[in-house]
């Protein structure tokens, strides 16, 4: 399955407003008494906001065209009590919505992160891990200052707008159309450059993405860039990245800051139109001067929340694009389904491979028409050139993929119908290079080991006696309470062995050994070999060996070579085999 991201065809399609709150909407599931007393704020605050107009309209047209300044100081204490109800319910809104906004943002980075675990190892191989960082990290960012910051600033503009908008309706309709011409162009304008300035921010976001990835790569691999000396290349790697990233973000910001400037002309355009046909009203009789003033009022209640909208689109839609990248992960499925539990067939094998074919997306056919049993109890190699398909066999045992075609069986059964938790704990697999998380050696031994969980980590200690593995530990200072910071502070062959005591406690039904001794000194390997010994005589070992030397006591060697997997048969024909493979490479 492609799992490639930043492929959608619709990439550049731009949403309508309500299409994109729509979408983004459902992050907030939950949230309801939050939503509503932030949408309930603002509401009271744009109804506040639009009564001051009207209130300094009546005391021109009244108290002040009458002299009473007894009615002055009355209104002037009604709009102070007004200005401050609207200064508390801003507070009270900001306050929720600010709540809210964590709380989504938490949840929100919980999900794709949750989703990322779901997702199978061939998606991690054709994405990069800064692409993913910084969708977890920087674009999660992105929605929630949108809205903490945004949201109802828009549900605060659409009623503000709205009910100015009725109002100089209701005062004066043909002075009102007048006010109103701009605003046609605004929305006309808006329409043409919406799609232009998305696509701009979009890719801005996946250059900013690109930047991360390219630094998260070089700080991973500067041991090589010190081995050899090549700083000069991660520098001229990292300007590239960097160049491509601020051209994007020069051209999303001019795109996005078109918005500004138009809209304020509009605004001043309007209220030039408003004041000239007012005075001229006036001059004829047929308008008063406190609605003159009440009616520019509303004029500039009309258009200062585009303005303030105008600055903040960038903000929407950059959330917008932030959202379109995350919910790409949220909406991929692993195409590791369970299937419903198989018959088991009839068979002494442990593992079976029938007509099986694999391909990596885009790439050639890694195995064609495996056909090969291994039976309980015993220990088979896999050897054959770099290259030739032996981890790609074993990832396909422990089910880190799924043929192209043909069936797996495990214990007879189809490996597809086993739960996760049932299959990783049946099959133990140590890699060449394993992962170890920051802790102590305890810690990471009864990782993902259900029988140490809680309070039964103390039945740890007494396992590894038992099993023979605490010569092992005093490989590191403080035994299982030694400490674990990053790779650094142990050898790759420490980390093997912390990876080979996890996998062996587990007591699997089938062990893969992917070159598992390679980094070990001899005197420990000799103990290794020991402790498979004591496995119990139903664990079936897989080694992947370049070695022959740590391979000769295999009960059964399999060439694997060119997308086929061929039986040895002995020790002396799976070096001739290797041999003939190297004269004719």
């Amino acid at each position: 399955m492609n799992y490639y991201l930043n492929k959608a065809k619709d990439e550049d399609k731009i949403d309508s407003l309500k299409e994109a709150f729509g979408k983004m909407l459902p992050i907030l599931a939950g949230e309801k008494k939050g939503i509503t007393v932030s949408v309930v704020t603002v509401i009271l605050n744009a109804g506040l906001t639009l009564l001051g107009p009207l209130i300094i309209g009546h005391v021109i047209d009244t108290s002040i065209k009458n002299g009473d300044m007894k009615g002055v100081l009355m209104y002037s204490g009604v709009l102070l009590v007004v200005f401050a109800a609207a200064f508390v319910s801003n507070y009270i809104q900001m306050r929720a919505m600010g709540a809210v906004a964590q709380r989504m943002l938490w949840k929100l980075r919980n999900d794709v992160f949750v989703k990322l675990m779901e997702l199978p190892l061939a998606f991690f191989n054709q994405n990069k891990s800064g692409d993913l960082i910084s969708r977890i990290n920087s674009d999660t960012e992105k929605l929630n200052q949108f809205f903490s910051q945004g949201l109802m600033r828009f549900i605060g503009t659409f009623f503000i707008v709205s009910g100015a908008g009725i109002f100089i309706l209701v005062i004066n309709w043909k002075l009102a159309l007048a006010s109103l011409a701009p605003a046609f162009g605004m929305v006309i304008f808006t329409q043409v450059i919406a799609p232009f300035a998305k696509k701009r921010t979009k890719n801005s976001l996946v250059t900013n993405a690109a930047l991360t990835s390219e630094v998260q790569e070089s700080m991973a691999n500067f041991k090589v860039v010190l081995a050899f000396n090549r700083r000069d290349y991660f520098v001229q790697k990292f300007a590239e990245s960097n160049q491509k990233n601020f051209k994007a973000a020069m051209s999303a910001g001019i795109a996005n800051e078109l918005y500004t400037p138009v809209f304020e002309w509009a605004a001043n355009l309007g209220l030039l139109l408003v004041l000239g046909y007012g005075i001229y009203l006036i001059s004829a009789g047929s308008l008063a001067l406190g609605v003159l003033v009440s009616f520019v009022l509303y004029v500039t209640r009309f258009y200062d929340p585009l303005r303030e909208t105008a600055r903040m689109w960038s903000t929407f839609q950059i959330a917008m694009a932030a959202w379109d990248r995350i919910s790409e992960i949220l909406h991929l499925k692993s195409d590791l389904e369970i299937l419903e539990s198989t018959e088991k067939k009839n068979g002494k094998g442990v593992i079976a491979f029938e007509k099986v074919f694999f391909a990596y997306p885009d790439g050639d056919v890694v195995l064609k028409d495996a056909n090969f049993i291994f039976e309980k109890g015993k220990t088979y190699a896999l050897v054959g050139p770099t290259g030739g398909g032996k981890t790609t066999t074993a990832s396909l045992i422990a089910r880190l993929y799924d043929p192209t075609s043909g069936t797996i069986l495990l214990d007879g059964k189809d490996i597809r119908s086993y739960m996760p938790e049932e299959r990783s704990q049946r099959i133990g697999f140590i890699l060449q290079e394993p992962f170890l998380f920051s802790g102590t050696v305890r810690e990471n031994i009864a990782y993902g080991n259900s029988r140490y969980s809680g309070d039964s980590i103390s039945n740890l200690e007494h396992d590894i006696k038992a099993s023979a593995l605490d010569e092992l530990l005093v490989r590191f200072d403080g035994g299982l309470d030694a400490k674990i910071g990053n790779y650094s502070s142990l050898s790759l062959g420490q980390r093997q062995l912390i990876a080979f005591i996890r996998a062996v406690l587990r007591k699997p039904d089938i062990l893969i050994l992917d070159e598992a001794p390679a980094n070990i000194d001899t005197i420990t390997e000799k103990l290794l070999e020991a402790v498979l010994e004591k496995l119990p005589k139903e664990t079936t070992k897989v080694i992947i060996a370049h070695r022959l030397n740590t391979i000769e006591n295999a009960d059964g060697i399999f060439f694997v070579n060119g997308g086929e997997i061929t039986e040895a048969g002995s020790m002396e024909h799976a070096v001739e085999m290797l041999l003939h493979h190297k004269r004719k490479s």
